[in-house]
């Protein structure tokens, strides 16, 4: 559940809306090794590559607007979307098959919580 949460936190940086979320993103200006990122370089072709080798972690408005449109291009959002209906089916499953003891409705509540954002 932190990997599903972690990768979610890196899609909502980028995509998420502030005014929702609270703060803006910059995990590409930062340089931040996120899930988009290496999920990027995995898809890219060489130009796209270079592409984030010359735009990624530079606090550019001009640079971070051509990573988002890459990312778009490769198809993040709905790869990660994807990845994300995946990891929720998984998750639960692990939940439901837990051991007595285990707080399955609690855990269910924090990943119904996670999903929501």
């Amino acid at each position: 559940m932190g990997h599903y949460s972690q990768v979610k936190n890196d899609f909502l940086d980028c995509f998420g809306n502030p005014a929702v979320l609270g703060k803006v993103g910059i995990d590409i200006q930062t340089n931040k090794y996120s899930w988009l990122a290496v999920k990027c370089m995995q898809l890219a072709d060489p130009q796209q590559k270079a592409i984030m080798e010359e735009c990624y972690g530079k606090n550019d408005p001009q640079k971070v607007a051509r990573v988002k449109k890459l990312y778009e291009e490769l198809n993040l959002p709905s790869i990660h979307n994807k990845y994300e209906e995946e990891m929720v089916r998984k998750i639960k499953k692990r939940i439901e098959q837990a051991p007595d003891g285990v707080p399955r409705l609690a855990l269910l509540e924090i990943l119904k919580n996670t999903v929501l954002f």
